[in-house]
């Protein structure tokens, strides 16, 4: 049974910590959402370029898109992933953006930002630099990026204007934004919406398209576009995990997500 809260940001935000410490150190486990090297092949993601990457650093993958096929990561750019992970993205951003390039990847989950640093080591990839911080305080100096890239993270926050707001600020004039996420068709069950399984699970804390587009133009990015891609997998509905069978049993019988949740693309431009 789902437990039903106001969630704290604190406590959101250690539970969400608990959960991604488990998905970076136990990767093998069962969770409620698709990971690792199967979960980028579904989303189409190369696997060449996947298959270059030390096996650690694929297996703690999690995301509902592509975001550095969305960004046009070309050479010699500064890249900034925001909530990294274990660095699956910003090695891909780094595949892209060559030796006269940059990536910075920003996790506020050490075990995390621990093991991206590994990963680059032993892969000897010398063009990424993981930094612990929060993405609603980016630790990235002011105009300096040319494309924020983020995957399936910014739901997780309990104040996305100011992960935007901090997207704007670190972004060079005429920087984008390349982002997946997950956003709402419509408003979840308050069963759910209450739920604080469901926010570490991705769920209960995604917001209606509209409001999110909203949030994102009023962080001052132009030409914001938000494009649907799709019913979300970021639950399993087969999961045995308790957070994914505590949001899917929430929904009540015989009902899913699917016609609530949806992947989108998110794009704009400072």
């Amino acid at each position: 049974m789902a437990t039903d809260v106001a969630p704290d940001v604190e406590v959101l935000r250690r539970e969400v910590q608990h959960k991604y410490t488990e998905v970076a150190t136990s990767p093998e486990q069962t969770f409620h959402f698709h990971h690792g090297r199967p979960l980028a092949e579904l989303l189409g993601y190369p696997m060449d370029k996947v298959d270059a990457m030390p096996p650690q650093a694929v297996e703690s993958f999690a995301g509902v898109g592509n975001p550095c096929s969305l960004g046009d990561i070309r050479p010699g750019e500064m890249v900034l992933d925001v909530g990294c992970g274990g660095g699956f993205d910003s090695f891909i951003a780094a595949q892209a953006v060559g030796p006269t390039g940059k990536v910075i990847g920003v996790d506020m989950t050490r075990e995390m930002i621990e093991k991206a640093r590994n990963n680059a080591k032993k892969s000897g990839v010398e063009n990424v630099e993981f930094r612990l911080g929060e993405i609603e305080n980016l630790p990235v100096r002011d105009n300096s990026v040319d494309v924020v890239i983020s995957n399936c993270v910014i739901n997780l926050s309990a104040d996305k204007p100011r992960v935007f707001q901090e997207v704007y600020r670190v972004l060079k004039p005429g920087g984008r934004i390349a982002i997946s996420d997950i956003a709402l068709l419509k408003e979840l069950p308050e069963k759910i919406r209450e739920s604080m399984e469901a926010y570490v699970g991705c769920v209960g804390g995604a917001i209606l398209i509209d409001e999110y587009k909203r949030i994102v133009e009023a962080s001052m990015l132009k030409d914001v576009r938000l494009t649907v891609q799709g019913s979300s997998i970021c639950i399993d509905p087969n999961t045995k995990d308790p957070i994914g069978r505590a949001i899917l049993d929430g929904l009540g019988e015989n009902k899913s997500l699917e016609g609530y949740v949806v992947s989108v693309y998110v794009e704009g431009y400072k």
